[in-house]
């Protein structure tokens, strides 16, 4: 249980630079512009949120076990919050957000989720 904490980390950094060398190789290979619509923000934002909310989650484990969920949920809206404020403004500013500003955000998020929900899953399990 200790090292749940520095086993997801390194599972989601792991994760998130082989996603972003795929996602940067097919956008190369499609010969679409490669380091456009903040990628690179999105995937280092994306993991280093997940990163916080995981350890903070794995710090209040004890004092906040049956929480645990809404905690997890509260970290998904703040996640939100980040998108809206620094993402959101520039993909909506010539007023259409397009397939790829969707993906350079949508993957490295939903990669992270999937991760974050599976690693909590298997770490609360372990507390029962």
């Amino acid at each position: 249980m200790k090292n749940a904490f520095t086993s997801f980390s390194v599972k989601l950094i792991v994760i998130l630079i082989i996603a972003l060398v795929i996602h940067l190789f097919a956008l190369n290979l499609k010969s679409l512009p490669v380091y456009e619509n903040k990628i690179l923000l999105a995937y280092i934002v994306n993991g280093v949120l997940a990163i916080l909310i995981f350890g903070f989650l794995f710090k209040m484990k004890d004092k906040y076990k049956e929480q645990l969920g809404f905690l997890f949920l509260g970290g998904s809206v703040l996640k939100f919050v980040v998108f809206f404020i620094v993402f959101y403004p520039f993909y909506k500013a010539d007023g259409v957000i397009s397939k790829l500003e969707f993906a350079a955000f949508f993957v490295p998020y939903m990669l992270s989720l999937i991760l974050e929900t599976m690693s909590l899953a298997k770490w609360l399990n372990k507390m029962e």
